[in-house]
């Protein structure tokens, strides 16, 4: 780690603050603490009256936590860190500092942190995590509203086979007996299946209880994740056998959509939404895909407007990364859950997508065996490549540039449908967004390819064959966060078309200047493709001194990939990520566990 520096602040320095003193500044010089956790600390210890600098620093790194995606500082943590800072950096004892973090206004009434054992929180995180474990255990102390055995069985026989499905009928029964479900599965696993059995089920269930459809919601964090679920459910009702007719009359009409549209997003925050504990959700079921993304504030917002009585399926891959804001909740929620009685997670292992190469290299990245993945890379399969190559660039230009070149020969002749099936077929992943590995570098390579190819350089930001990733919700579009489309030429004009999420597929057909939060894609990051598939993925992988580079992030890049992966990089970086968890702190799942 950086030695902390003494000497006096560089007064032009755009990443100090020049109002820190003591042990706070000597952290910020030493890039330990940002410009923005060390304000946030000292103005919040100048309306608190708080001048102590061990407690200061507590609250800087707090906010430098949640930065990092914690919904909290772990002192024990933070005391490690910084004792490994150079012999004369500060030396700071556990209890010592907790004690007078717990002794601070900042800790007082109201609150502006909040102390539990070794574990700083912000006040609204803390409230929220209070909030999510309330909600939870209450949801779990109501009666179950069971569904009578014989009608189960009978829709399990229906829906699925009687042999290989033994995981997903064991799941349903789960589900559908349960006000509130967690069910976890990698890539391939039968979760849609189980999720859409799990509403036939019900639906059944309900018609025969009261005599009318069974109201359900179908959600997910992003656009995207929603567009995949909304094809899942409807490939899988389309494999039902004759006899499940009815189930998909019942089912019929099913429109997923984002959370925030479920919950009602509102003009004046970011943070609230219609939907609250004074105006709950009408439905029977809320099944929330695509888990691993979701927020802790997300979940307190969801769990706050669900009816008591309302079922909750909470679906998605613990291996996969976390949410960009705070919170590891699905995480949390699968080890805080475990080992109560009251509760039972739903666990899918088996994966049926993949063949069997990409089905052993996801697998060995998922549990940590770093000689497994290389020889999965190495093995020669067709479904799998490795590239080892220094020269990136070179090994990478023939592949992307031939895409490329068929996307814009498509749009150049207005064949929208063609251009977006071209633009599912391959995805370019890179862990960041700048640097010669991030996504910006390879959107303006990629474009200066095709400018040397063609002969027309690109000078315009709109231009025929751009493909673009939305990057924020326009519900008076009717486009979402996650959406993709492709720019094409019609009519001598060119027009951006996008398949949105939660329409049936329906492609909106738009003028570029209506269109503000995009971004070119050629590349994406990996956070971005959470929640979508390619029939081929190239991951480029990042440094290894990235402070991206984990095993999540690998796992979940890799199992983007429908048939085939390329993984770009050397051995050296792969054993790395393999060696590197993403460490959340929070204290949700002891909260969960401890709770009876």
């Amino acid at each position: 780690m950086t030695a902390i520096p003494a000497e006096v602040p560089d007064e032009y320095a755009v990443d100090q603050v020049l109002g820190a003193t003591g042990l706070l500044a000597r952290l910020n010089r030493a890039g330990v603490v940002e410009a923005a956790d060390v304000h946030v600390a000292l103005r919040a210890g100048a309306l608190c009256e708080e001048a102590d600098d061990h407690v200061l620093l507590a609250l800087a790194l707090t906010v430098r936590a949640l930065r990092a995606g914690s919904t909290c500082l772990d002192l024990g943590e933070a005391t490690a860190e910084l004792a490994e800072l150079e012999a004369d950096g500060p030396e700071v004892d556990l209890a010592a500092w907790r004690e007078r973090i717990a002794a601070s206004p900042l800790a007082g009434e109201p609150a502006v942190i909040h102390v539990e054992g070794d574990l700083v929180f912000l006040d609204r995180y803390w409230r929220e995590e209070v909030q999510v474990c309330r909600d939870l255990l209450a949801r779990m102390a109501l009666p179950d509203d069971p569904v009578d055995p014989e009608r189960l069985q009978a829709g399990l026989d229906r829906l699925f086979p009687t042999t290989g499905w033994e995981e997903q009928r064991a799941a349903t029964a789960i589900a559908v007996n349960q006000r509130t479900t967690v069910l976890t599965g990698g890539p391939g696993t039968g979760k849609t299946s189980s999720v859409a059995a799990v509403l036939a089920v019900l639906a059944e269930h309900v018609a025969a209880q009261s005599g009318r459809p069974l109201r359900a919601a179908l959600a997910a964090p992003t656009g995207k994740a929603a567009a995949r679920l909304s094809e899942s459910v409807s490939a899988t009702m389309g494999h039902w056998p004759e006899g499940a007719a009815a189930d998909r009359e019942r089912l019929a009409g099913l429109e997923p959509m984002t959370l925030h549209r479920l919950l009602g997003s509102r003009p004046d925050t970011r943070a609230r939404f219609r939907h609250d504990r004074n105006n709950r959700l009408a439905y029977d079921v809320v099944v929330v895909d695509e888990s691993s993304m979701l927020s802790l504030t997300m979940m307190a917002r969801l769990l706050e407007a669900l009816r008591p009585e309302t079922r909750l399926l909470l679906v998605g891959d613990p291996s996969q990364l976390a949410s960009i804001d705070a919170g590891a909740v699905l995480s949390d929620l699968v080890a805080g859950l475990a080992d109560r009685d009251d509760v039972e997670i739903a666990a899918l292992e088996t994966s049926h997508r993949f063949g069997p190469r990409i089905g052993a290299l996801a697998e060995s990245i998922r549990v940590g065996d770093s000689d497994a993945c290389l020889a999965a890379l190495r093995s020669g399969a067709d479904e799998v490549d490795f590239v080892e190559d220094d020269d990136v660039e070179a090994a990478l230009r023939e592949h992307l540039l031939e895409g490329a070149l068929s996307l814009r020969a498509a749009a150049a002749v207005g064949d929208g449908e063609r251009a977006l099936a071209l633009l599912e077929r391959h995805r370019l992943l890179c862990a960041h967004r700048d640097g010669s590995r991030g996504v910006a570098w390879w959107n303006r390579l990629v474009e200066r390819w095709i400018g040397e190819a063609t002969g027309e350089p690109i000078w315009d930001e709109w231009y025929v064959g751009r493909p673009v990733l939305v990057t924020a919700n326009d519900y008076g579009l009717g486009v979402f966060n996650g959406d993709t489309g492709v720019t094409v030429r019609r009519g001598g004009e060119l027009r951006v078309l996008i398949r949105a999420a939660g329409a049936g597929g329906a492609v909106r057909d738009l003028a570029p200047s209506r269109l503000t939060d995009v971004q070119t894609m050629h590349a994406m990051t990996i956070h971005k493709s959470q929640g979508s598939q390619a029939r081929e993925v190239t991951v480029l992988m990042p440094d290894e001194e990235s402070r991206l580079l984990t095993r999540e992030l690998f796992y979940t890049a890799v199992t983007r990939a429908e048939q085939t992966v390329r993984v770009v990089g050397s051995e050296a970086v792969l054993r790395e990520a393999l060696a590197r968890n993403v460490r959340r702190a929070s204290g949700l799942r002891e909260r969960l566990r401890r709770v009876v």
